[in-house]
């Protein structure tokens, strides 16, 4: 099974929507992706993301299956107490790298730069809803790897966002979560392609086929839109 992940277009937060650009992003992104044997489409909840795919789902004719899980994750302090950057989980996973600390710690969610952000709670919740979707799909989470089942070969795109998508990774690859949100560009529509192996009754990981692929809106940026 191929497993695309696209972020959502350039967002309208206030209204849960896409700018006009955002809707630029989403129709390009659609052609990028409407030979790729997509056979299922998913998406988050929110607004944003379930318009972004509603450009490929009307360009392949599919329906849209809401993903409560993929909803975009939050942070912040969850005693009262301050945190860096209101524990925006990019600007600490920076800050670390500024003061030398380990972005690959398998702890880090008890670490003194992540134990009191809710961003933690979220990252669970996210795993968990994983875990139970991946079953529809047919691999079963052993450890830490998936026991293939029937019928797993086919493609299947996921609309999502930064922040939730870096959490379903984080936990895919068995990899701490700051570490991953070191290595997720910020691209609008970016996509990451993941494959889990066909292979019935076997016990497989998943492989990283492409990881945040924005060149079907080059020329499309914030800054050269908005020309600032």
């Amino acid at each position: 099974m191929r497993i695309i992940f696209v972020r959502h277009g350039h967002p309208d937060y206030a209204h849960d929507c896409l700018t006009e650009l955002g809707r630029k992003h989403a129709a390009a992104a659609a052609r990028r992706l409407q030979d790729e044997g997509i056979e299922v489409i998913y998406s988050s909840t929110h607004g944003r993301a379930m318009e972004t795919a509603s450009h490929l789902a009307d360009a392949l004719h599919l329906p849209v299956t809401g993903c409560d899980f993929m909803r975009e994750i939050n942070w912040g302090s969850v005693d009262g107490e301050p945190l860096f950057a209101d524990g925006h989980p990019w600007d600490t996973a920076d800050r670390m790298v500024a003061q030398g600390e380990s972005l690959v710690d398998s702890d880090w969610k008890n670490s003194a730069t992540f134990r009191r952000n809710r961003v933690v709670q979220c990252v669970e919740k996210v795993a968990a809803g994983t875990e139970a979707w991946l079953e529809t799909l047919g691999y079963t989470r052993e450890g830490l790897y998936y026991r293939a089942g029937k019928d797993t070969k086919r493609t299947i795109a996921a609309f999502g966002h930064g922040g939730a998508s870096t959490a379903i990774l984080a936990h895919l690859f068995n990899l701490p979560f700051p570490f991953v949100t070191s290595t997720m560009g910020p691209d609008y529509t970016g996509i990451t392609i993941v494959e889990l192996p066909d292979a019935e009754g076997a016990l497989v990981k998943p492989r990283l086929e492409m990881l945040n692929d924005a060149r079907h809106i080059r020329g499309l940026t914030v800054e050269n839109y908005f020309g600032k």
